[in-house]
């Protein structure tokens, strides 16, 4: 068997002008030695702290690589809207003002983040090669899985195939079981946000059962998805309730065959 993957996997900053233990917590983070961070979107909770932004995640990041989607508030400011409108499915109310995404692009790439929207990479890790599709956020339905290479021989045998996406929209892991990824990593649900204990989510703002609103499941015929609570919250709905922020550390083995 060769060795583990370290994969830190963040998401939902919604980073704010008042977050001021996000920096010391993601900083702690860095210390557990990733091979890959993997950010699954939502960044920002205001539009003009892009640079903030991109600079916590360098400080995060450090020398290893990273991979990047992005959620809708990355695209357009959050506006107000009732909160109770959950219970009756995905949001769909009409998006805020819109944000300068080319901007907080460049500022990711120029960083040294790999931007993967709907978009295929081989990333070389000391496990060996990654093999990823990150497609652009189902939520506002920017995924286009057309314009990906899927099939294509990469680099060599990967040790993995990721998929990356920001919300887990059971038709995007349709795609990727399909392809026979091995794990998906989204965020988008905040776990919930606000749980019932011993009931768990009753709302996760997608089409994915609640059941999977965080945490590691299994999905279709062979895949498996992990989805983070993520660490933040919209500025018009600041409550999280059984349900604490969290960024996560994923050691991977290789599977185990018969042999084995």
């Amino acid at each position: 068997m060769g060795p583990p993957l370290r994969v830190l996997h963040l998401s939902d900053l919604h980073l704010q002008p008042r977050s001021r233990r996000l920096p010391a917590f993601l900083e702690r983070c860095a210390g557990y030695g990733p091979d890959l961070v993997v950010v699954t979107g939502d960044l920002l909770g205001s539009p003009d702290l892009a640079e903030d932004a991109v600079a916590l995640l360098g400080r995060v990041r450090g020398a290893v690589p990273g991979l990047v989607v992005l959620g809708s508030h990355d695209r357009h400011s959050p506006r107000p809207g009732n909160p109770f409108g959950y219970f009756t499915g995905p949001s769909d109310s009409q998006p805020g003002p819109p944000i300068d995404v080319e901007r907080l692009v460049k500022a990711l790439e120029s960083t040294g983040w790999d931007v993967i929207e709907n978009a295929r990479r081989c990333v070389s890790t000391p496990a060996g090669i990654v093999d990823a599709v990150g497609l652009a956020d189902p939520h506002i339905r920017l995924d286009r899985p057309a314009l990906v290479d899927w099939d294509t021989p990469g680099e060599g045998p990967p040790v993995l195939r990721l998929g990356v996406v920001h919300a887990p929209y059971r038709r995007v892991l349709d795609r990727y079981d399909r392809k026979d990824f091995d794990l998906v990593l989204a965020g988008h649900t905040h776990g919930g946000q606000v749980r019932v204990p011993f009931l768990g989510a009753l709302v996760d703002n997608c089409d994915l059962p609640v059941g999977q609103a965080r945490g590691l499941s299994r999905y279709g015929q062979r895949l498996w998805l992990h989805v983070s609570a993520g660490l933040g919250q919209s500025r018009y709905a600041p409550l999280r309730f059984a349900c604490r922020p969290e960024a996560t550390v994923l050691d991977l083995v290789p599977a185990r065959t018969p042999a084995d």
